[in-house]
C-alpha cells in the first residue's frame, strides 16, 4: 500500500499545481504509471482544471462537443443543482446529438445561444425551439438575424446560480459577442478570437481595425488564466488561454497596421455555406 501511495505522489502534485496555476496541461510521461489505460495514448491524456472545479460545485457543468464537417465546437453549460442549461453555438447537423445528451444528463435547456451569424454552418436553434417547449434562442441585437433574446453588451444569461457575461466584440461580423462565466474562468470567443488565430475580415460585415480593438479590450483584458474556447478549430486544439494568446498569437501580437496587412491578404476562398 505505502508503495502505491509513494508512486502517485508526484501525480498528486502535479496535478494540485496545476489546479493552483489555472492551467490544462498534458500529463508529462515522468509523473507515473496509473493515469491512462493501456489503449489511451499519452497524448490524449489532459489534466483539465475546469472538471475538478465541477467537481468541487464552485464551477457549472461544462462539456465541449465538435462537429466535424466545419470544425464547430458547441458548448453545453449547465447549473448541476436546479439543472438549467445554456447551449452555444448549436449546429444544425448535431442536434439529435445535442437533445439526447442533454436527456441523458437530466437538463433543462433553457438558452441556445449564437455568438454571431455562421457563414459556414446553419444555427441548430430552430430546430432545438421546435423540439424543446420553453427553450429560448439568443443572438446580439447587431447581428441581422432574429432570436427570443436580442443580446446587448453587460446582458446576463443565467442558469441556476450561474451566468454568462455578454462582451460586444465586432470585427469577424457586426453582431459578434464573446460570452464570459461569472468568474471569468471561461470566455467563449466564437470567431473573434481563435487558438492562436482569429476569423476572417472579408464578408458579413468584416472590420479588421474593429476585431483587433474587440480582442484587445475586451478579451485581452480577461485574467491571464481565462480559458478560451472558440467556436472553430482546424488542427485538433480545443482550448487555449487569455494568457497564451497574449503572448503567442501570431496575429493578435502584432500592431493594428501590420495586424490589417496581414487580414488584408489572406485571399481565402468563400465558407461553403455563406449563401444560405
Amino acid at each position: 500500500m505505502c508503495s502505491v501511495v509513494n508512486r502517485l505522489k508526484p501525480a498528486l502534485a502535479y496535478t494540485l499545481w496545476l489546479q493552483t496555476t489555472g492551467y490544462s496541461r498534458k500529463v508529462p510521461a515522468h509523473i507515473g504509471p496509473g493515469l491512462r489505460t493501456s489503449k489511451q495514448p499519452l497524448e490524449s491524456v489532459i489534466i483539465r482544471p475546469y472538471c475538478s472545479r465541477m467537481e468541487l460545485g464552485k464551477g457549472p457543468f461544462f462539456r465541449q462537443l465538435f462537429e466535424s464537417v466545419s470544425s464547430t465546437y458547441t458548448y453545453l453549460l449547465a447549473d448541476t443543482e436546479s439543472r438549467e442549461a445554456v447551449l452555444i453555438d448549436p449546429v444544425l447537423e448535431t442536434v439529435d446529438r445535442d437533445l439526447k445528451l442533454v436527456e441523458e444528463l437530466g437538463f433543462n435547456l433553457k438558452v441556445a445561444v449564437n455568438t454571431h451569424c455562421h457563414a459556414d454552418h446553419i444555427t441548430g436553434t430552430g430546430q432545438l425551439k421546435n423540439r424543446l417547449f420553453g427553450m429560448k434562442s439568443a443572438i446580439s441585437k447587431h447581428s441581422g438575424a432574429s432570436a427570443d433574446i436580442m443580446l446587448s453588451e453587460g446582458d446576463k444569461i443565467s442558469f441556476g446560480k450561474h451566468y454568462l457575461t455578454v462582451r460586444e466584440t465586432p470585427g469577424h461580423t457586426d453582431g459578434c459577442v464573446t460570452l464570459v462565466t461569472g468568474d471569468q474562468s471561461m470566455a467563449f470567443t466564437g470567431d473573434t478570437l481563435l487558438i492562436r488565430g482569429c476569423g476572417r475580415t472579408d464578408f458579413q460585415q468584416g472590420c479588421s481595425r474593429r476585431l483587433y480593438e474587440s480582442v484587445h479590450r475586451k478579451i485581452f483584458t480577461l485574467p491571464p488564466q481565462c480559458l478560451v474556447f472558440p467556436a472553430h478549430d482546424y488542427k485538433g486544439q480545443t482550448a487555449s488561454t487569455v494568457g497564451e494568446e497574449r503572448r503567442f498569437n501570431p496575429r493578435l501580437t502584432k500592431t493594428v497596421e501590420e495586424f490589417v496587412d496581414i487580414m488584408t491578404n489572406l485571399n481565402l476562398p468563400k465558407p461553403a455555406k455563406i449563401g444560405i
